[in-house]
């Protein structure tokens, strides 16, 4: 596998094409020498060929079968084409002469030659014909206003799977070009088929994990306690003024994909195909929200709500619900813009959402419990975790505020996106195990994973306390204003607490103005029991000044027992899921968390286990590892037109009688 991997890296990299196309191929810069190429091939057919069985040898070299509909034929195309049709039969057609007078141009080039080379060496060719097949139809993406809004590349799907749609691209069959006659090539050049069989449409492929066999759904199930169902995305869109400031990020991308015009139906596609009931979004262009989203999900029977990120920034948070389905309660923006705060300092912002579900009038006298959905992009500096940890801590204190209930507990919670955080990262684990002791940490630390900067001799450290209390925010992440005040005397002197000093020196001694009462007053403390209290007084005595001492080390809590949707592994491939590549490397920097009941752990060091409450999670749409994207040729790509994956999940709450 890794050899077949290696091998079809290497054709991508000698077919991609320069980001100036001239022609129909551009010279490639970087490729491989003939030497080196025919060493990788040879090591490739000894290796990967020698795994199969006897019946399974080299396969026979076909044709690969390209329509035109344009007059050039890109080198991502192509490899999206020779992707999934490397391995069918029909030939390479063009639509024109001049698409004939340039394939041919392309036979003779130098990657051809040495392909024909190698070739020669195969056993003879012969056609097979792979049942369900399907050429592809590479269409060049428009940019006049005729057709605007309409994705480039039609896609011939192989069968209705709702996987394989998903990843279609949307077009509008008024505006694409018809498809013109095809006509024959004669000196059509084979390519080498590939060890196995993997169409294009099948690289992509996220499969959706059903979790309603888990224990406790099954419990519930066994019970007869009918559950609300309903799914929640999160969605990194990737804003179109950002693509724009940073091109340099995407230089593996042609042009033509990272037009908005092109990106927009993929988006909304994918958004519509998996009918999400909650919708969280991050990085959404202010006027392309107003303008061209907001619309289109009113449309699909959404309630929507933005929050703009402060200062210059153009881009920000959405949180889309249907209406017919929920109910909103409260709706509270976050800005985490501090004037005068070095830690708050950046124009983050986040949405928080209190939800009713709304149930069917079937069910009759039914209640189920209001839903808490929080959204927000974190800043993504590396060194300034300290920032991250506020911005978070600020987002955890407003839903503490939303969801808490008038008992003291809280609402069921559901908190979504960007934290530009690894799953490692002490920023994770505190969101997750709620407790993160920071002083004296790094600041790059707190974000474990995107970079390194351990080798700087200067680097910035977290200090206690993290902000001031001018802020508000209490180190439980909550709001002091909020916060029931404590009586002095009461919780904190309880009569269990009293009772440890009833035989210390000072409650021995009579005081010399008690009266004295006999059988009442006359009464002396016991030594035995006198130095028995001393011994047990001790530890107490240390236990609460250990949490006094706790509190002034920098250390930061939360309550809210919140656990990840995802694993961020992939057992089946013994690899980790990664939701973004930037510039070819995958990391896990998107979630999903929700709230859940704590497990007590025997060893007590280990993270914090959880078990469903009354919010249980049923299900999820499997994330892809990084060698899988690199196969697609990474983030973007004609297929997933944002620089992120999407998150999806299926949850169930509990409906109760009235």
């Amino acid at each position: 596998t890794d050899a077949f991997f290696t091998y079809r890296k290497n054709v991508l990299v000698a077919k991609s094409p320069s980001t100036q196309i001239e022609g129909v191929f551009a010279a490639t810069t970087g490729r491989l020498v003939p030497e080196e190429r025919e060493a990788l091939l040879q090591q490739w057919l000894e290796e990967g060929v020698g795994n199969l069985p006897a019946s399974e040898g080299v396969p026979a070299v076909r044709k690969v079968s390209v329509t035109l509909t344009s007059d050039w034929l890109e080198g991502s195309e192509l490899l999206m084409t020779s992707l999934s049709d490397l391995n069918t039969s029909p030939e390479v057609t063009p639509c024109a002469d001049q698409q004939h007078s340039q394939l041919n141009a392309l036979a003779s080039s130098e990657l051809q030659d040495h392909a024909v080379a190698e070739l020669a060496r195969l056993p003879s060719e012969e056609t097979v014909t792979v049942a369900g097949s399907a050429p592809w139809a590479a269409v060049v993406p428009q940019t006049d206003h005729q057709t605007a809004g309409c994705a480039g590349i039609n896609v011939e799907v192989l069968n209705d799977d709702p996987a394989v749609l998903a990843w279609g691209l949307s077009c509008d069959a008024e505006t694409v070009p018809p498809v013109l006659p095809a006509q024959p090539i004669q000196d059509a050049v084979p390519f080498y088929p590939v060890p196995t069989e993997v169409p294009y449409h099948e690289i992509l492929w996220r499969d959706w994990e059903d979790l309603s066999v888990q224990p406790c759904v099954l419990e519930q199930v066994s019970k007869n306690t009918p559950l609300f169902e309903f799914r929640v995305m999160s969605y990194n869109i990737l804003a179109q003024d950002l693509v724009e400031q940073g091109l340099d990020l995407y230089v593996h991308c042609h042009p033509d994909i990272l037009s908005w015009n092109y990106r927009l139906p993929n988006l909304l596609q994918e958004i519509q195909h998996w009918d999400p009931d909650v919708l969280c979004l991050q990085e959404v262009q202010e006027n392309h929200y107003w303008e061209q989203l907001e619309p289109t999900f009113k449309e699909m029977g959404f309630e929507c709500f933005y929050k703009r990120r402060t200062g210059t920034k153009t881009d920000g948070c959405a949180v889309c619900y249907k209406h017919s389905r929920f109910q909103l309660i409260s709706l509270s923006p976050i800005e985490y813009f501090r004037p005068g705060l070095d830690v708050l300092n950046r124009d983050n912002v986040g949405l928080v959402l209190l939800l009713q579900p709304v149930l069917p009038e079937s069910l009759g006298l039914k209640a189920v419990s209001p839903l808490c959905v929080a959204n927000t992009h974190v800043l993504f500096n590396p060194r300034r975790g300290d920032i991250k940890l506020a911005q978070v801590a600020l987002l955890l204190a407003e839903i503490d505020k939303i969801a808490r209930t008038a008992e003291g507990s809280y609402y069921p919670v559901i908190l979504c996106g960007d934290l530009n955080s690894v799953p490692d990262s002490p920023l994770y684990k505190f969101i997750r195990n709620g407790e993160l002791s920071y002083h004296g940490m790094p600041a790059w630390k707190v974000v474990s994973g995107q970079e390194d900067f351990s080798q700087q001799l200067y680097s910035r450290k977290l200090l206690a306390p993290l902000w001031p209390s001018s802020l508000g925010v209490t180190d439980k992440c909550q709001y002091a204003t909020l916060c029931q005040p404590k009586k002095l005397g009461r919780r904190e002197y309880s009569r269990d607490f009293l009772l440890q000093f009833r035989f210390c020196d000072v409650a021995c001694e009579r005081p010399p103005q008690l009266v004295l009462l006999e059988g009442v007053t006359d009464a002396k403390p016991v030594a035995s029991a006198r130095e028995h209290s001393a011994v047990t007084a001790v530890p107490k005595r240390h236990n609460s000044l250990s949490l006094l001492d706790k509190q002034c080390s920098g250390v930061i809590q939360h309550g809210l027992n919140l656990t990840s949707v995802y694993s961020h592994f992939l057992p089946q491939r013994g690899r980790p899921e990664v939701t973004t590549m930037p510039m070819g490397l995958g990391a896990t920097v998107d979630y999903i968390f929700y709230s859940a009941e704590p497990v007590e752990s025997k060893s007590g060091k280990c993270r914090r286990l959880y078990k469903d409450g009354a919010l249980k999670l049923l299900g999820r749409l499997s994330l892809l590892s990084e060698d899988v994207l690199l196969m697609a040729n990474g983030l973007p790509n004609p297929f997933c037109s944002s620089d992120h994956l999407c998150l999806l999940a299926s949850f169930g709450l509990e409906i109760s009688s009235l």
